[in-house]
């Protein structure tokens, strides 16, 4: 059986969403998916860990990689920098494993200009009151800050229409099950499983 190119999956949503969480859920059941580690400039919090959260950077480092251009993508968030490696997606895609790229709307659009054949899935909350009381129950924020993330996440979610799946993280178990039932129906389709099974095809049609 020959090495098959993994999928590019962009997701995204507005802070609180679940995003993080599922995406953990995800990962942990299934072998072949990794999630891209992003560099940043935004200072390291609490339980974190460079390289294994984010590669955190200073702005002079983060600049000097965008002159090399060597981010897939870039984009400034709440005033912090954060970006894709392109060479580490294309490595690991090579490998064959499929590849997460956790980005806002604006690093969506620019992987989908260099790289169109990538799969988006945007994911909403079930309400604003529901969004609100998850952010404010994190702990990690400050009353303005957490008033900052709301009007910034209606403005992100307004971009839904970009992606080619949406989901609604209203109970956790059912959008787990349909954010699996997204990454196995694509591992399905004709061209991914004609690359898998060349050698069977082959036989088969003889």
């Amino acid at each position: 059986m020959s090495i098959t190119t993994g999928i590019l999956y962009i997701i995204s949503a507005p802070s609180g969403a679940g995003k993080t969480s599922l995406v953990k859920a995800l990962i942990d059941s299934e072998a072949h998916i990794r999630v891209s580690v992003s560099h940043t400039t935004r200072a390291m919090r609490s339980g974190e860990v460079d390289a294994v959260n984010y590669h955190f950077a200073s702005r002079e480092q983060f600049h000097a990689m965008l002159d090399k251009t060597e981010f897939l993508e870039h984009a400034e968030v709440f005033g912090n920098l954060y970006g894709t490696s392109q060479k580490w997606v294309k490595q690991t895609l090579a490998e064959g494993l499929d590849l997460i790229l956790e980005i806002d709307w604006q690093g969506a659009q620019q992987v989908r200009r260099l790289m169109p054949e990538a799969k988006s899935i945007f994911i909403l909350p079930p309400t604003q009151e529901a969004l609100r009381h998850r952010l404010t129950n994190r702990d990690q924020d400050s009353g303005e800050i957490i008033e900052r993330r709301m009007r910034e996440a209606v403005s992100e979610m307004s971009h839904y229409v970009e992606y080619d799946y949406l989901l609604i993280n209203d109970d956790f178990a059912h959008a787990l099950s349909d954010l699996k039932a997204i990454f196995r129906a694509n591992r399905l389709l004709q061209g991914t499983q004609q690359q898998r099974h060349s050698g069977l095809l082959s036989e088969l049609l003889v």
